[in-house]
């Protein structure tokens, strides 16, 4: 066998196999992506995460006053109820944006929005008259690492119904809020 084979040089590339996980060797079921990899554990025991979610086939049914008094009721119980304490958010009419901290030893992120999803579509649907689910079962989730991260997210979601064309200026849309002050 000649140097530069041994050695690699003039042999094919080779294909990357596996995903990234947390202890850092590649699965042997699927290749590598960029799209998905793997959890980074946050650095802080009640990081500050920012959830989307949007309704079921992207309805536009939430731009109301009932529905953000329903969200924000449901909201504000979840810190002595499930852990979670909700922050800044925003209700457009086909998604939701929300900021929201964990105590240490709350219920499990997807256990927690599982729950107030379930909830507020049973209060939501009865006030429609429309069938559940009011939600999309996925949603998006992202630990933030400081404060300027959070800063940055909630402008960008401020804006979020001047982009829509639904106001001239984010102080004009009504369905925002703080709930609780999340501090980092």
């Amino acid at each position: 066998m000649s140097d530069k084979i041994e050695n690699g040089a003039g042999a094919p590339p080779r294909r990357r196999t596996g995903s990234l996980r947390p202890e850092g060797g590649p699965s042997p079921k699927r290749p590598a992506t960029f799209r998905h990899l793997a959890h980074v554990p946050s650095f802080r025991d009640n990081p500050i995460v920012f959830v989307t979610t949007c309704t079921h086939q992207r309805r536009k049914i939430l731009g109301s006053r009932e529905y953000e008094r329903i969200l924000r009721e449901i909201w504000q119980r979840s810190a002595d109820h499930d852990g979670w304490w909700v922050g800044n958010y925003i209700i457009m009419p086909d998604h939701v944006h929300l900021f929201a901290r964990p105590e240490i030893g709350a219920q499990r992120m997807s256990d927690w929005v599982q729950i107030w999803k379930s909830v507020s579509s049973r209060r939501i649907a009865a006030v429609l008259l429309i069938k559940p689910p009011v939600w999309q079962s996925e949603y998006f989730d992202r630990y933030l690492r400081s404060s300027e991260n959070y800063s940055e997210k909630w402008n960008y979601v401020e804006q979020n119904a001047v982009r829509a064309g639904l106001v001239d200026l984010r102080e004009a849309w009504p369905y925002s809020g703080t709930i609780h002050d999340l501090m980092f």
